[in-house]
């Protein structure tokens, strides 16, 4: 069997890890929604939670109601 191995330390790999490169996504990545971007319908949910949570927060002494799901 011929090939390379690639060898790194614990250190190295952890540095790697909190890198500005490794927190951006590349820009020839294609937009494919639900996997390398959010699902429009999941925008629409967050949306409505924050409104929800913004509705509850303004009246404060009512109890929350359940929501079904």
């Amino acid at each position: 069997l011929a090939g390379t191995r690639i060898i790194c330390d614990r250190k190295f790999l952890l540095e790697c890890k909190n890198s500005p490169a490794a927190r951006t996504p590349p820009c020839c990545l294609p937009q494919t929604p639900g996997v390398t971007s959010l699902a429009q319908s999941s925008l629409v949910k967050l949306e409505e939670l924050k409104e929800q949570n913004e509705s509850e927060e303004a009246m404060p002494g009512e109890q929350p109601r359940a929501t079904a799901p």
